[in-house]
């Protein structure tokens, strides 16, 4: 009613202007005096005066603008290397490759398991994405939203908001899976082979120069023939037999 009531209040009121005072001119001005035209002129004016002001500012307050425009910069960096649910299903098929290429025995127990619960929900259709604009939540779900069961289709019995910290399994920001990245790393590493060995060989330490050096005058050597006592002698029988054939050329 209240709405009703204005817009017949503003009718009248164009009416009686229209009809006290008519407007002379070609379409163009009439547009342009009328109050929808002078609407938008005093909008484009604002904006005007709003831009005038920013490159005002910016020239007087260089660091602060350069500040804003790399934070607005890295904001829409962020935006748009947001990765979606698609990424991350084709980063979790891609890391399952790759603990398929090693057997079982090297595998890292803690990326084999997380891995294989990904893949497990993702064939059971229960892992969800949630995109927060610079940031995306992936997270799994009781059942899969094609199932015809009355709890996986009743939007009253849905995940609520105040369990999502606990069901959360990944985080995605800049284009990367961060804890996907962090349980892949040393993927090809088994600990438990390492458990029953005594402390003072389960620690390593990086080798030295003189370690690396003598590691591969012992590689090169490997690959030598093996030296006997009859190939020694052999090889000084000769070595005499080209001296004295030397001290015989030379005196004659």
């Amino acid at each position: 009613m209240a709405a009703s009531w204005v817009l017949r209040r503003w009718c009248s009121t164009t009416v009686a202007e229209a009809g006290a005072a008519p407007v002379s001119g070609t379409r163009w001005e009439r547009l342009k005096n009328s109050k929808l035209g002078m609407w938008f002129s005093g909008m484009s004016r604002d904006y005007k005066e709003a831009c005038r002001e920013i490159v005002v500012g910016a020239w007087e307050r260089p660091i602060k603008a350069s500040i804003y425009l790399s934070l607005l910069g890295g904001a829409g960096t962020c935006v748009y290397t947001n990765p979606d649910g698609a990424s991350f299903e084709t980063t979790v098929l891609d890391t399952a490759n790759q603990l398929g290429l090693l057997t079982p025995w090297i595998r890292s127990g803690t990326s084999d398991g997380y891995v294989q619960k990904l893949a497990k929900l993702r064939n059971e259709g229960r892992l969800r994405h949630l995109s927060l604009g610079m940031v995306s939540l992936t997270y799994f779900a009781d059942y899969n939203p094609d199932a015809s069961l009355y709890e996986a289709q009743c939007s009253n019995l849905s995940v609520p908001w105040r369990e999502l910290h606990t069901r959360v399994l990944d985080v995605g920001f800049a284009g990367r899976w961060w804890i996907l990245d962090h349980k892949m790393k040393d993927y090809d590493v088994n600990d438990e082979e390492f458990k029953h060995l005594p402390p003072a060989m389960a620690t390593t330490v990086p080798p030295g120069v003189q370690g690396v050096e003598n590691n591969e005058r012992l590689h090169k050597e490997s690959w030598m023939p093996l030296k006997t006592e009859e190939n020694e002698e052999k090889e000084k029988a000769s070595a005499a037999i080209e001296e004295e054939g030397g001290r015989t050329t030379g005196a004659t």
